[in-house]
């Protein structure tokens, strides 16, 4: 579009577009009961989320002392298998997403997901709240294969490929989405609501918004 220089924009998907640390942290607390080990407050969870659901375990494991990489491997499975039947129990986009989205394809602007969350999830909670439809493509923790997810610039890249190719943006909260984005070339906004490993203004990211609403001029600014 003449008025806008982007032709795609990515985003993450949890703590970015999507709450979801309620139903991530249910799937967390069953793995940790069943593993012997205490549940953590569903709140707390935002502090465990980053870099996709094993990562997302291991924390809350070694924790509270850790276990065998065999158990670990059960209560992981676990963990998936719970999750995979309650991914939208309580997950909701965040306020303006909808809003947000269907402004940029009002501009002819192609959206894509880039999440380490693995790919049938991340299209079911996306079905499951009404929002697929309007992404042209969905690229997953596990899309690509092992070791190119994200902080990796890979799925950035075939987010791209996937859209047409042009100018993209990438948007997330964590230093994963940043990381990601600079290795992958492409200017990167991080935003400060979501699940934070560094805070927002210490990741690098190219511009830092506090709102959903603030995106497509912050966008624009760039």
């Amino acid at each position: 579009m003449a008025d806008f220089q982007f032709d795609i924009v990515a985003f993450d998907l949890d703590g970015t577009l999507l709450e979801t640390h309620r139903d991530l942290g249910t799937a967390v607390n069953h793995a940790l009961t069943l593993g012997g080990f205490l549940a953590v407050p569903i709140e707390s969870a935002t502090d465990l989320i980053g870099g996709g659901a094993k990562i997302m375990l291991r924390r809350a494991i070694d924790d509270q002392g850790g276990c065998e990489d065999g158990r670990f491997r059960e209560l992981y499975k676990a963990m998936l298998a719970y999750y995979g039947k309650h991914f939208a129990d309580h997950t909701q986009p965040f306020p303006g997403a909808v809003d947000m989205l269907d402004t940029l394809r009002g501009r002819g602007v192609r959206l894509a997901v880039v999440t380490n969350k693995f790919e049938e999830f991340a299209r079911g909670v996306l079905k499951a709240l009404d929002m697929h439809d309007r992404f042209d493509c969905v690229i997953g923790g596990d899309t690509l294969g092992k070791g190119r997810a994200k902080p990796a610039p890979d799925p950035i890249w075939e987010a791209r490929e996937r859209c047409g190719g042009g100018r993209i943006a990438f948007v997330g909260d964590s230093s994963y989405d940043v990381r990601a984005g600079r290795a992958a070339g492409v200017p990167t906004i991080a935003v400060t609501f979501g699940y934070h490993d560094l805070h927002p203004h210490e990741m690098g990211a190219d511009a830092v918004i506090d709102s959903l609403p603030e995106l497509i001029p912050a966008l624009e600014s760039l």
